[in-house]
Formats: structure tokens, C-alpha cells, sequence
């Protein structure tokens, strides 16, 4: 009997390396691979709007400066977002109800917020300047390939006491698509107003246009000239 304890221990023994290296069930070991993390400039062009985007001019004021910009759809305002605006309670209050009034009436001509009268004078003054800018990039846009052959016509020069005033417009068949200043008085009342009458230009397509408040000479002189390059082109 004491020999087959011997016995017994050593086939044990003799099993151990079997059971240590028996293979795992499928083999090999497995390794799991992370997706791939999604790209960030998936979700940053996400939104995006096709609209064109135009700053208005920065107006200083006493409370601070104002800006805006505006966001067209074609000629439609669609959207208007403030880049400065004073740091004031009556500013942040008056903001919204500026940018709703825009989107409402689709043009600066809208009523000054009461308790924010500076800021809101300000902001319809950048405003006017977005709107002008936008009515000029749409004019001088390039003319589709089936489009007509453009002309361009230089309108009379007209002495006035202020300055001489010419007009230079560009034709697309009979349609008026941009309006250029040859000469024009050097004074900040007709730099503010040229934007304005061309813009009136471009929508009436005639000289039967409104003339602008402090500009009156310019603005007449401007629409004889205008009338004259109409007239030329027949």
C-alpha cells in the first residue's frame, strides 16, 4: 500500500501540465477596436445658412459703440445679430425689440425704442448701412451666361453749387443692374445719401425716385443724370 501512494501522486502530477495549457475555447486572444470618434467639423457645418452675411458700419456713441449684422435671403432680411452694443440695461432690453421691428417692416425705417434712444438711432444707422451694401453686391453680381449683353452709359455731369454730380449706369437689356458715381460733391450729407438714392434706383428701375432728406441738391442732380444715361440708352 505505501507504494501506490507514489503512484497516485505522480500520474496527478503528470495531469497538471495537460490541464495548464488545454487551448481556450476559439483560440487566440480577441481584441475590440474603439469606433471611431466622429469628425467635429461634421457637426460644425451642420446649420449652416446660405444666406449672404453683411456687417453694418460701427457707430459710435456716447453710451458705446453699434454694430450689426445682417443676414439676407436674396433682398429679405432673415436675420439680425449684434457684433457691439453698449452695456446698458435699457440697451439689453431695447435690442430685441429692434431686431423684431427690422424683421417685421424689412428695412430701417422703423420706430426708435423708447428709453434707448441713442442706442436705437445707432443701430438703424448700421442697419442703413448693411442694407446699402447689400443692394450694391447684388447690383454689381456677374450676369448669368444666358443673360443679355451688358452696357454701360455715362449720364450728363451736372454743376451744382455743391459740386458736380455724375452718374454712370450699367444696363442688362432693359433692366438697370448697377448705378456708379463719376463725380459727386465732397460732403458727408452726399456720401451718406449716394448709397441710398442708387439703392432707390436699382428697386423703382427709373429716376422717379424720392429724394433723400439733406442731400436735396445731389439728389436732384443725381436723378437728371441718371435720366440722361436712361434716356441715351433708348
Amino acid at each position: 500500500m505505501k507504494r501506490a501512494i507514489p503512484v497516485v501522486v505522480l500520474s496527478i502530477a503528470g495531469l497538471v501540465p495537460v490541464w495548464r495549457y488545454e487551448p481556450s475555447i476559439g483560440g487566440g486572444t480577441s481584441t475590440t477596436e474603439a469606433a471611431p470618434a466622429p469628425s467635429a467639423s461634421s457637426s460644425a457645418s451642420g446649420g449652416s445658412s446660405s444666406g449672404t452675411v453683411v456687417k453694418g458700419t460701427t457707430v459710435n456713441t456716447e453710451k458705446g459703440p453699434v454694430e450689426v449684422q445682417v443676414t439676407f435671403e436674396g433682398d429679405k432680411i432673415s436675420a439680425v445679430k449684434m457684433l457691439q452694443q453698449p452695456n446698458h440695461p435699457q440697451t439689453t432690453a431695447a435690442v430685441p425689440k429692434l431686431i423684431a421691428a427690422t424683421l417685421e417692416a424689412q428695412s430701417a425705417d422703423i420706430d426708435t425704442v423708447s428709453g434707448a434712444t441713442i442706442t436705437s438711432d445707432a443701430y438703424k444707422e448700421s442697419l442703413q448701412a448693411a442694407i446699402d451694401e447689400n443692394a450694391k453686391s447684388t447690383a454689381t453680381a456677374s450676369p448669368s451666361p444666358t443673360a443679355a449683353a451688358s452696357e454701360t452709359i455715362d449720364g450728363s455731369a451736372l454743376n451744382t453749387e455743391k459740386g458736380p454730380v455724375q452718374v454712370q449706369v450699367t444696363f442688362q437689356g432693359e433692366k438697370i443692374t448697377a448705378v456708379k458715381m463719376l463725380q459727386q460733391p465732397n460732403h458727408p450729407q452726399t456720401t451718406a445719401a449716394v448709397p441710398k438714392l442708387i439703392a432707390a434706383t436699382l428697386e423703382a428701375q427709373s429716376a422717379d425716385i424720392d429724394t433723400v432728406s439733406g442731400a436735396t441738391i445731389t439728389s436732384e442732380a443725381y436723378k437728371e443724370s441718371l435720366q440722361a444715361a436712361i434716356d441715351a440708352k433708348g
